[in-house]
């Protein structure tokens, strides 16, 4: 937990940007795994941390614009609690750690807003993304799917987004904190990824570390050889020399701040002529992109000049033709780069996604696009200091996606599509690292983890 006064700060800021109504924090509840009694591993909503602070189930909180009140609602531990858990912390008590004097039980936290409803007095919901929050919400509201999506306060929304996307020094340690934790992770999968090993093996392992070194995982490790998969969670796959292995993973520090890394490595220690070429054009657009990135650039416009990189480097092997600009204009590289450049990088490993993408990545000023690969472009507006983000280029050869614009004669003046059915089974490459915007420019977050090729090499032939 962070020091009362930030938790002070961050509810006066957000009291400033709206000034009228009602805004509902609801917490997260234990989740159950097969029956009550065993739970998933508890993870609490990311905007409640922010400004309330209490990890733990079961509380929700209110601030009162027009009553000037902010209250945390809970339960005090009971003797079977405590038999089981062990001693607790009174809810004032806890309450008082984020410096809200006042509490009340769960009940009279559906009765405030109940009343508050009758009086038809302004309530401002997020979006919820719980089914148990959405079926609470409706009954309380009395709001079939529809109404309660209408309900959604586009200017809490707003609000929130402008706080949290700008991170202040003890948030940024803490996503470096999680990015140590990482680097352990990348390191080991580098020294492991050898001729017989199952992705399993490491991807247990490398979980296992985020967990001993008191942190968990900031989502879902997608670890491997068919990384033309681009979020891949089978880890069944035996390795072999010659494979490509992706890495993309992420601790989540304490304070529950993310990190997100990708490597690519070489089973067997070497990259072959062929894997050597495509990932230095990967290489290439990455070390470009993040050289671009200081306040005020456009994200959209970095992302289209990977881009650009990525398919002059295919054109010169080939794979690739004609005007490079007019390829990326029309979208012809997302053939081999289908995803967008980037995310912001915060308490959720792709941050406030929960509140919408175009709230979070996208302004009045740039709309997102309807081209096939730029439409998942996650982050294009432009950049401010204090944002956290990814900067993740890659090319793949995907099957599906050959086959069918192949066979749609899709952008033939582009793409070399005898070439590129030879590069079928190779797999795809990523290199992502956590960037920092400062305000003269950037830094990239973390101690480095080797991405050139010799270092890559040097650390997988170990």
């Amino acid at each position: 937990m962070f020091d009362t006064s930030l938790y002070t700060a961050r509810r006066k800021a957000i009291k400033s940007a709206l000034k009228k109504g009602i805004l509902v924090f609801p917490g997260n509840e234990e989740s159950p795994m097969n029956y009550v009694a065993n739970p998933y591993r508890f993870r609490q909503d990311s905007t409640f941390l922010y400004y309330f602070g209490l990890d733990e189930p079961n509380v929700n909180a209110i601030i009162d614009l027009d009553e000037d009140k902010e209250i945390i609602f809970g339960e005090d531990a009971e003797i079977d609690d405590i038999i089981w858990m062990g001693p607790q912390l009174s809810l004032k008590e806890k309450a008082k750690k984020v410096g809200v004097s006042k509490t009340d039980s769960t009940m009279e936290f559906y009765k405030y807003l109940q009343n508050a409803s009758k009086k038809d007095r302004t309530i401002h919901l997020l979006p919820p993304y719980r089914a148990e929050h959405r079926l609470k919400l409706s009954n309380l509201f009395k709001l079939d799917e529809k109404g309660l999506t209408e309900k959604v306060s586009t200017d809490f929304i707003k609000g929130v987004v402008a706080q949290r996307s700008v991170k202040n020094e003890l948030e940024i340690n803490e996503i470096e904190n999680a990015h140590a934790i990482t680097y352990e992770m990348q390191i080991y999968t580098m020294q492991h990824a050898k001729a017989g090993v199952i992705e399993r093996e490491i991807a247990g392992a490398i979980e296992g570390i985020a967990l001993a070194m008191g942190s968990s995982i900031s989502f879902p490790i997608i670890l491997s050889v068919h990384g033309e998969t681009l979020h891949n969670h089978h880890h069944d796959n035996r390795l072999q020399d010659g494979h490509l292995l992706i890495n993309d993973c992420g601790a989540e520090s304490a304070l529950h701040y993310a990190a997100d890394i990708t490597r690519t490595i070489p089973v067997g220690g070497k990259f072959s002529a062929r894997q050597k070429d495509i990932y230095e054009i990967v290489l290439a657009a990455q070390e470009i992109a993040i050289d671009h990135i200081k306040p005020g650039v456009l994200f959209l416009d970095i992302h289209l000049k990977a881009a650009q990189i990525i398919a002059s480097g295919l054109k010169d092997l080939g794979l690739m033709k004609g005007n490079v600009e007019a390829a990326v204009n029309e979208g012809a590289h997302a053939l081999f780069f289908p995803h967008g450049l980037g995310h912001m990088l915060g308490m959720d490993v792709h941050d406030m996604e929960n509140l919408g993408e175009n709230y979070v990545g996208y302004d009045d000023s740039v709309q997102r696009s309807k081209q096939f690969g730029l439409a998942y472009l996650r982050l294009a507006k432009k950049l401010q200091a204090g944002y956290v983000l990814t900067v993740e280029p890659g090319i793949y050869f995907i099957p599906e996606l050959i086959d069918l614009w192949r066979g749609q004669k899709k952008f033939t003046e582009f793409i070399n599509y005898d070439l590129v059915e030879s590069y079928l089974g190779f797999g795809g490459v990523r290199i992502e690292d956590d960037i920092l915007v400062t305000e003269i420019g950037h830094r990239v977050i973390g101690k480095p983890i080797p991405k050139s090729v010799a270092a890559i090499q040097e650390m997988t032939a170990r």
